[in-house]
């Protein structure tokens, strides 16, 4: 490696690690702001938010590798312009494009790690989360008494606490209904004081009660008449078990054929699956609607003669006619019904078809995007002539909003089928394109495309050209 390759790689390679963790902290907190209400409460504990933090954080890395790749090349060819490095790069006689060499070839084998990420790695993260997160969402919140409030965490009873000591095992007043029966609260339990502690292994929980009193409701065969019977008793023992409060894995196979967890192999027999089962209900559904016609559809020639013929009093007895009717009302009703379920299925099917194929473009689109960022923010780096985290951060905020903008227009108008999945998620890309060879163009010649002198002498131009005409 050459001496101006390393200067300007190890000025592009700090920021970007640096820009690269920053994107995916932004990206998750988007994930964490969305499932917040799902994790809080319920007692986990901080091996499961490592486990899904690490899982999350995988799955944004190919998004984030692109705003990376844009704000790192912005920063550092900007700091070079700003410290007038490039300037004596160029004075040496090196011109900008031999200057990009370096990190266009760190963006392209990014573009094959970005790729080989998001196909191998991204899908087998998303199923250990989201499977992991369904397991969350499933569990009980943590076991927890408020003084004053009935408590129903515990499966069969309800139960009330009406003063807590600060060791969170004492408590005073306590009210239990019990329904674990399955014929009501047939029975409550009140008790002076208690004391509450976990056994075997947290597995189960005692309540020891003191001095208190049971009132049960017993009922005869018939469930006429009823009694009540009421124990005093000076302490008393209750086990509940605390299974349904523990978190429970379920087998991750069973959510592996949702799109994000599969790659381009799985994705492309997915899509042909679907394309399949969608020409296939196409292709018989007229057969099964065709025996429901009855009769063709002209009256005069083919109807009423066989009408007539079928019901000689066709014409003069109303009842008949009526029945005729009816008849060929529901068969209407019958064929237009399975005809809207057929087309409804249809549909389906096609945008699921659709949706597959989507995420099958995406993990070549995302790694592409990468070369494409870095070919617009390399050479508008060297344009600005500003580092930092200012200027940089905010053009590249605004390319990047535009590009997931497009994206996302694009991506939904390739699900509703109104646009083949291939130039819909390839149109952003190929837009930008264009961009960032217009960039180059203008840092090869020194433009000041984005000083004010720049607009003004183009203005003055543009004038000039109405005037002679």
């Amino acid at each position: 490696m050459k001496k101006i390759d390393k200067l300007i790689f190890l000025a592009f390679i700090g920021p970007f690690f640096l820009t690269f963790v920053v994107a995916v902290f932004i990206f998750l907190i988007q994930y964490l702001i969305k499932y917040f209400p799902d994790l809080v409460g319920k007692g986990l504990g901080p091996e499961v938010y490592g486990e899904l933090l690490t899982y999350f954080s995988i799955n944004v890395t190919p998004v984030s590798l692109p705003l990376a790749v844009l704000l790192s090349s912005l920063m550092s060819y900007g700091n070079l312009g700003e410290h007038f490095e490039l300037t004596a790069i160029k004075s040496s006689g090196i011109s900008l494009i031999r200057t990009l060499v370096p990190i266009c070839i760190f963006a392209i084998l990014l573009c094959f790690l970005a790729f080989f990420i998001s196909n191998n790695i991204v899908p087998k993260a998303n199923l250990k989360a989201f499977s992991l997160l369904y397991d969350v969402r499933q569990k009980k919140p943590t076991f927890d008494f408020k003084e004053g409030a009935f408590y129903n965490g515990l499966p069969g009873y309800s139960i009330k606490v009406n003063k807590k000591f600060e060791d969170g095992k004492t408590m005073k007043d306590i009210m239990i209904y019990n329904h674990s029966a399955g014929r009501g609260n047939v029975e409550v339990i009140m008790a002076d004081s208690a004391l509450m502690y976990m056994i075997m292994d947290e597995r189960y929980l005692v309540m020891e009660l003191f001095n208190g009193q049971s009132l049960s409701e017993l009922a005869d065969a018939q469930n006429k008449n009823q009694q009540f019977v009421r124990n005093k008793f000076k302490k008393s023992k209750f086990i509940f078990s605390m299974e349904s409060f523990n978190l429970q894995r379920t087998q991750e196979e069973l959510f592996s054929s949702h799109k994000i967890m599969r790659n381009v192999n799985e994705l492309r027999r997915d899509v042909d699956s679907l394309r399949s089962s969608h020409d296939t209900l196409a292709k018989v559904t007229f057969p099964s609607v065709k025996p429901f016609y009855n009769y063709a559809f002209r009256y005069d020639t083919v109807i009423k003669p066989a009408v007539s013929a079928r019901i000689p009093n066709y014409e003069t007895d109303t009842l008949a006619r009526l029945n005729v009717l009816r008849y060929a009302t529901n068969n209407a009703r019958s064929i237009k019904a399975y005809v809207a379920s057929q087309k409804e299925r249809a549909e389906f099917l096609m945008k699921e078809a659709n949706s597959y194929e989507i995420e099958w473009y995406k993990k070549f689109t995302l790694s592409a995007a990468c070369f494409i960022m870095f070919l617009i923010g390399a050479p508008l780096g060297s344009i600005i002539k500003k580092g930092g985290l200012g200027v940089p951060v905010i053009i590249a905020i605004i390319f990047f909003i535009i590009y997931y903008i497009i994206s996302s227009i694009t991506e939904k108008w390739t699900k509703e089928g109104l646009m083949p999945a291939g130039w819909g998620m390839w149109s952003t890309n190929l837009l930008f394109l264009p961009i960032g060879l217009f960039f180059l163009r203008q840092a090869k010649n020194d433009s000041r495309i984005l000083e004010t002198d720049y607009f003004a002498v183009l203005w003055d131009k543009i004038k000039g050209v109405f005037k002679r005409g």
